[in-house]
């Protein structure tokens, strides 16, 4: 049995404006209302695999387990990372997490936002991995190129060995090349693109480690034994965790390995890194033309436009070569050739200290989402959506008091001793100073608008007392 080791982390830059810090692409809705986190937990699963194991960041880990829950799969494991340290950490320290289960464990890394349209046949290609994983090889899938691609690293074949399904020695991992060399590969046949998936025994992982970078052992061993359970989750000790290296598993270990093999997948993939990706996986047109969302392309060619915002019409008149995107407060306009540079967008709006670099208008909580409808100088109105069974914490604040109009389904309301059903068309209010909770008792989601006023309107103007998340 494979167990899946998904790596949820990444702030999916590139695809700005609909991915962001706070809430990055592998858990957005791109295709038939599911995400790219979903369609892994799905592809990764049946015959052959085992349940999986997410490693994660404190910001997404009620997100991981919510949306692990909708696809049947709650309950299982989550590790938090208490910073993002890239790939090699949090692949050994589940590696060691797993060994301690079963000393023959078989692991796969894998990235939880690639989109790969034909779930059997990659699992049949990993599976095709197994004999060799079980022998001490590490396995990596390679992607059978259809174009030259600068955006992706690659994978060298040997000539001499490259015949038949595989898996083939591996020469050697080759960064993101510029086009002429990008070119020169696809046409030799012997370079494959670079997926970021490896299969191998946990064993053989740590094994790696202890060869090429020993001294991560011991912090990553404590950060998982110093750790502490918390609610669902494994949340690993910041300390130890601190000690460890911020790098990547190519460079830290599978650059280094004599022992690694390739296995060649020839189906549809993508890892979304751009827009530009984007448009091809949306089936564009005889004229290259894709839209999604609320989005009319008139007289155009090789343009690709996406409104998130039913209300929101986004229209293109005579473009060529042009990637629209618009969301409720940001709109990308760019040449489909810049999409790898959208992150420097992002760079320079975070360095303009501008909201939307990072951040969206709606805010998800363990309990559900809010938004912001109207801020002014001493007030704010909120959509507040509270899941069935969700409970915000008991608070309360020291500078705003709020009223709360119930427009969907029922809030138990409690304001210092008192507590309240009020129903849908029905109000509370709740004075500055009160310590205050609202829960959803119902079965269907609980929606109501908030008003604040007051001096000071920001999130962090909160005193918890109780909270069943464990936020502090």
């Amino acid at each position: 049995m494979i167990t899946p080791v998904l790596l949820t982390g990444g702030s999916g830059t590139r695809l700005w404006p609909v991915s962001r810090k706070s809430y990055p692409k592998q858990f957005v809705a791109f295709r038939g209302g599911r995400s790219l986190f979903q369609d892994t937990l799905q592809r990764l699963s049946g015959p052959g695999f085992a349940a999986p194991m997410a490693m994660t960041g404190e910001a997404f880990r009620f997100i991981v387990a919510e949306q692990m829950q909708a696809e049947g799969m709650g309950g299982h494991r989550i590790y938090i990372e208490p910073e993002g340290r890239n790939t090699a950490p949090a692949l050994l320290v589940a590696a060691l997490a797993l060994v301690a289960e079963d000393a023959d464990a078989l692991m796969l890394a894998a990235p939880a936002d690639h989109l790969i349209p034909d779930p059997e046949a990659f699992r049949a290609t990993v599976l095709a991995g197994v004999d060799a994983a079980r022998t001490g090889q590490i396995v990596t899938f390679g992607i059978q190129p259809d174009q030259p691609e600068t955006g992706y690293g690659y994978l060298e074949l040997n000539p001499a060995s490259d015949a038949g399904p595989g898996p083939h020695p591996l020469v050697r991992f080759i960064e993101k090349p510029d086009l002429t060399s990008a070119t020169e590969m696809v046409a030799s046949g012997h370079y494959l693109w670079n997926s970021g998936l490896f299969l191998m025994q946990a064993n053989t992982l740590i094994g790696a480690f202890e060869t090429h970078a020993p001294h991560m052992l011991a912090p990553a061993r404590a950060a998982l034994s110093e750790g502490m359970a918390d609610l669902d989750f494994h949340r690993l000790d910041a300390g130890s965790w601190a000690g460890l290296d911020d790098i990547s598993i190519d460079y830290a270990v599978m650059e280094k390995a004599d022992n690694l093999m390739a296995l060649r997948y020839d189906g549809g993939w993508s890892d979304l890194g751009g827009w530009d990706a984007m448009w091809r996986a949306a089936d564009p047109d005889n004229d290259g033309v894709a839209t999604e969302g609320a989005a009319t392309a008139l007289d155009c060619t090789n343009t690709f436009l996406r409104s998130e915002n039913e209300n929101l019409q986004l229209v293109g008149l005579g473009l060529d070569n042009i990637v629209a995107v618009a969301t409720r407060d940001a709109v990308l306009v760019a040449d489909m050739s810049r999409a790898q540079d959208v992150k420097k967008v992002v760079q320079t709006l975070k360095a303009n200290d501008i909201t939307q670099a990072e951040s969206f208008p709606i805010d998800y909580r363990p309990w559900g989402w809010f938004e912001t409808l109207a801020l002014g100088r001493r007030f704010q109105v909120k959509r507040i959506v509270v899941k069935p069974g969700g409970s915000l914490s008991l608070q309360s604040h020291m500078h705003r008091a709020e009223h709360w109009i119930v427009v969907q389904g029922t809030a138990k309301v409690t304001v210092d001793d008192t507590v309240t059903l009020v129903s849908e068309n029905q109000s509370i209010y709740v004075p500055l100073g009160a310590i205050h909770r609202m829960e959803n008792p119902g079965k269907v989601e609980m929606v109501l608008i908030e008003v604040q006023t007051g001096s000071y309107l920001g999130e962090d103007d909160i005193v918890r007392y109780e909270d069943i998340y464990n936020r502090g």
